[in-house]
């Protein structure tokens, strides 16, 4: 069930970008978000970082960046590109040879700044091989390693320098006359980046890579990323993200998805509803969401659960969900489908019957004639329109 689809106050309206291409993945225009991580093995461990791509893809990543630092990953990257389920981007930071490497051995997109990489031949070149390979590019401006001109004009990284550091970048790429490019503008602290990103969007029609840079470990670096990419989200701006953790990549797939599925800009898996437990729940709510999470991890359908303790707040949240389960008493509660009481169920009973009932839904789902999953659909056009 859908619920940012069906009232109008749900409705968010995305700023209008051009469109460019990460392989297979339209970034910008109407296309959907698109979500994003970096694997952090060395490229060089070929078989290790393929593990952990297709373990990102399997999570629902669209597009994978690795890094490119040297001669021998840029041997290994030809051999990753072969073996993955998913575009890559290629990250390049200085040397315009890797970039141009990369781009031969198929990544689908480089992540460069141009005006780093030395004299305009060298500029030239990279341009040209990702024109001959039909590689896109995205500028990755940081507040972190702003260029010193920069720092000495304005004292400190601010939002004016990381956009004036985005737009000479930009300029570089257009006169060149490349025009496939997306852009980022992160920084670690929360206000500046949402500052940054409100600025540069008024200042380009391309495509915005969203991010809050090292944001930190798992419960902070969730936190700081979800306030300042929901934040510009929220207000239309955003066409890809990447949310950024010092913890598995898989993990950063599954932050940024949920972030997402919270402004009802994509569904992908099961979204449980549950309340936070107390005194009057009627099973261990708790222990029960951990559970059906860990089970049910592996459906990708848009299915949404409710796991209520108690019968306070669980018929109301239960008719908004496809599945859920209300806490009735010391033994047992009640099932609803589809938000109608279906059942009574033993508490004891419960998780199987529900992972039961969320799985035959998911394959109703999969198997509807309108491909009800939208793993790849968001439910907000770029004009507002729902």
């Amino acid at each position: 069930m859908n619920l940012h689809a069906l009232r109008p106050w749900r409705t968010i309206e995305r700023r209008t970008t051009r469109q460019v291409m990460v392989g297979d993945v339209a970034v910008g225009g109407d296309a959907p978000i698109s979500v994003q991580t970096m694997t952090n093995t060395a490229t060089t461990d070929i078989e290790a970082t393929v593990e952990q791509i297709s373990a990102c893809a399997d999570a629902g990543a669209d597009i994978v960046r690795v890094s490119v630092p040297d001669r021998a990953s840029s041997k290994a990257f030809r051999k990753i590109v072969d073996a993955s389920p998913v575009p890559l981007v290629a990250d390049i930071h200085f040397h315009y040879q890797r970039a141009i490497e990369a781009a031969d051995a198929g990544a689908a997109c480089l992540r460069i700044n141009p005006g780093n990489i030395g004299a305009l031949e060298r500029e030239r070149s990279v341009v040209d091989a990702a024109v001959a390979n039909g590689c896109s590019i995205r500028i990755g401006v940081n507040a972190g390693s702003l260029e010193r001109n920069l720092l000495e004009k304005y004292g400190e990284p601010c939002p004016d320098a990381m956009v004036e550091s985005a737009l000479a970048h930009i300029r570089i790429l257009e006169d060149h006359g490349f025009s496939e490019y997306k852009i980022s503008c992160k920084a670690s602290d929360v206000f500046l980046a949402v500052a940054a990103y409100r600025d540069l969007a008024e200042q380009t029609d391309a495509p915005i890579h969203l991010g809050i840079t090292e944001a930190g470990s798992m419960l902070p670096g969730t936190v700081s990323s979800a306030i300042g990419i929901g934040s510009l989200l929220w207000e239309g701006i955003g066409d890809t993200l990447r949310v950024s953790l010092s913890a598995d990549p898989v993990e950063e797939v599954r932050v940024g998805f949920e972030i997402l599925k919270s402004l009802g800009l994509r569904h992908r898996g099961v979204t449980v509803i549950a309340c936070p437990s107390c005194a009057r729940q009627g099973f261990d709510v708790i222990k029960t969401v951990h559970e059906l999470e860990e089970r049910l991890a592996h459906i990708r359908a848009p299915v949404t659960l409710s796991i209520i303790g108690c019968v306070v707040n669980g018929p109301g949240e239960a008719f908004m969900t496809d599945v859920g389960f209300t806490g009735g008493g010391k033994d047992a509660g009640m099932v609803y489908v589809s938000g109608k009481a279906a059942r009574k169920m033993s508490n004891d009973q419960m998780v199987n019957h529900l992972v039961e009932l969320v799985t035959r839904k998911a394959r109703e789902l999969e198997a509807s004639d309108n491909r009800a999953i939208d793993d790849r659909q968001a439910t907000v056009r770029v004009d507002g329109t729902p």
